[in-house]
């Protein structure tokens, strides 16, 4: 049996050499920070201590991938003093469990929180924000925000959106 050896074409190795070589575009950015104020006193982040660090955990995380939202050099420092978490924790089943039942009354997400936009020393804006969502059983989820949290995180990117547009110029 005789083995053919291939080898690149001297086009495929010029573009694999001109990929390998030219520098990756980095997104530019800004910066969220999140602090959570007296989280167990929460009107509902979940059933207990570890709902409410887990939910806590999740939308901390989520905030800060909005970061890529803001400019480049732009922070976010944004304290939240309340959660009230899209529906409400009824009793389920035999055993009692509770499960969230969402039911597009008045059981809307809301966050209370304060914020900071900042670039270097300069202030950009800040106040505090109550956001909710009295429609979110009537809208649906984003990509991506399928699942737990959805309508929270949604909220949220809409605040953010509003609030990068609304920051003045550079």
């Amino acid at each position: 049996m005789t083995r053919i050896a291939r080898r690149p074409t001297a086009l495929a190795a010029l573009a694999l050499a001109t990929l390998l070589s030219a520098p990756l575009a980095a997104q530019a950015a800004g910066r969220v920070q999140v602090k959570w104020i007296e989280p167990e006193k929460f009107s509902d982040a979940g059933r207990g201590a570890f709902d409410r660090d887990r939910t806590l955990q999740s939308l901390g995380e989520h905030l800060q991938s909005l970061g890529r939202r803001l400019p480049d050099g732009q922070t976010l420092d944004v304290e939240v003093t309340n959660v009230e978490l899209a529906g409400e924790l009824e009793a389920f089943g035999r055993f009692h469990d509770e499960v969230r039942v969402l039911r597009g009354r008045a059981d809307w997400p809301r966050i209370s929180l304060r914020y900071t936009l900042s670039e270097g020393t300069r202030t950009l804006a800040s106040g505090q924000a109550e956001l909710s969502d009295p429609n979110y059983f009537h809208r649906l989820p984003r990509a991506g925000h399928q699942g737990a949290l959805g309508h929270e995180k949604r909220m949220l990117d809409d605040w953010v959106a509003s609030l990068a547009a609304t920051a003045p110029p550079r």
